[in-house]
């Protein structure tokens, strides 16, 4: 009832100052088991996770934050997750459960699920699992070796996988309705892989395109070039940060980040803000996408953005910004990255007769979906996009919520 704060602030609930002692004893395989217990990807959160908990270590009283989650690195580090034994899984209930969608929430909740005794299948609609962590997050970041450490370790446990396979209603996809018959519970899982539109004029021209695509040709090994090229990416958020210094290593020539408030303001870490300038990214700040010029045959030449001024402070806490008197200014540019937040696909699961409001999945506190029995929903698709360490919280609690039905 009165946990120790780094703790209260984790979304899975990690033991953080468990598994620092053990890492200090040189207990390394240890830590990782502690680690999973609440929290089966040790390797993506030890290097991508935005460690809610340093926010409230205790050690701020005295000078900063300890490096919780460059501790967690070092577990992972000396004792790599995919040589560590996942624990003893519970007798077979011989109950199956549906995950639809194969990224770090569906993952996580097909792992505690077999452990528990239900045997999990991944519906997965691309050729490799990891969603996010795979197709959201570059390699320079997240090298793919270390993702498939964490995946070959939950595939460890017994969890079933269908690559390549689309829940929907066209051809050669799979129904949810069909899914809801066979098996005895289903968790959706879908997270946010659909791009958002800015809605400006000039956004269908060539050279125009979105984080979620950029992104996911690099995951799939299809690099875009973007050699000799000028690029500007619109946003000011994690994402956006990585398209920026994706950019500069795919080759571009100069690359530059248009926002419309200012640097403190971004929601991207402040570290890798500091990152992508340090490479050489220009920040253009204060400036909001007004339109996107392109030439006769339709390929994108500049960026015109409104130059704005700081306001009054918004519910966030952040200044609200507010267009100044000054004319339009015109940034030259072959590429423009949209990365402006991402959308969820709902339409089969609306027609199947789910709720969904506001674009996204209605579903209790007890993770199951507003009056559908035995079908479950959480991560992105729920709580719009958010980060992974919440996507795993959520398939964590879900895999429990199922396993209270069953």
């Amino acid at each position: 009832r009165e946990p120790v704060p780094c703790v209260a602030l984790c979304p899975a609930g990690v033991d953080i100052p468990g598994y620092i002692a053990l890492v200090k004893e040189e207990r390394y395989a240890d830590a990782v088991k502690l680690i999973r217990k609440d929290n089966p990807f040790p390797t993506a959160c030890a290097l991508i996770c935005e460690h809610p908990c340093e926010a409230r270590c205790r050690r701020n009283m005295i000078d900063s934050a300890i490096n919780i989650r460059g501790l967690k690195r070092m577990a992972v580090d000396n004792a790599r997750a995919n040589t560590v034994p996942v624990p003893e899984k519970a007798e077979s209930t011989g109950k199956k459960v549906a995950i639809i969608g194969g990224g770090p929430g569906g993952l996580s909740a097909a792992y505690y699920l077999e452990l528990m005794g239900h045997h999990a299948v991944v519906f997965e609609e691309k050729s490799k699992l990891g969603g996010m962590l795979r197709y959201g997050i570059p390699n320079y970041r997240f090298p793919r070796e270390r993702l498939q450490e964490d995946i070959d370790t939950i595939l460890s446990t017994g969890v079933e996988v269908k690559l390549n396979t689309r829940v929907g209603n066209g051809e050669g996809e799979i129904s949810y309705n069909k899914l809801h018959e066979e098996y005895d519970a289903v968790y959706i899982a879908i997270g946010a892989h659909t791009d958002k539109k800015i809605g400006i004029e000039g956004e269908d021209a060539n050279g125009v395109m979105s984080a979620v695509e950029m992104l996911r040709r690099i995951g799939d090994d299809d690099m875009p070039d973007f050699k000799d090229k000028t690029v500007v990416v619109v946003g000011g958020g994690n994402v956006a940060m990585d398209c920026t210094r994706s950019a500069i290593r795919l080759g571009a020539k100069k690359v530059g980040i248009a926002y419309r408030r200012r640097q403190t303001d971004m929601t991207a870490l402040p570290e890798e803000v500091e990152g992508a300038i340090a490479e050489g990214a220009e920040l253009y700040s204060l400036k909001a996408p007004h339109k996107i010029e392109a030439d006769e045959n339709g390929n994108v030449t500049a960026l015109w953005v409104e130059p704005q001024i700081i306001g009054p402070i918004d519910a966030w806490g952040r200044a609200r910004p507010i267009q100044a008197d000054v004319p339009l200014l015109r940034i030259p540019c072959d590429i423009v990255v949209v990365a402006i937040g991402q959308g969820i696909e709902t339409r089969h699961f609306e027609e199947a007769g789910i709720s969904v409001k506001r674009g996204t999945i209605t579903a209790m506190s007890d993770s199951e979906v507003k009056d559908v029995h035995g079908v479950f929903a959480g991560g992105d698709c729920v709580t719009g996009p958010a980060t992974v360490i919440r996507a795993i919280a959520a398939g964590k609690v879900a895999a429990a919520n199922i396993d209270e039905y069953l």
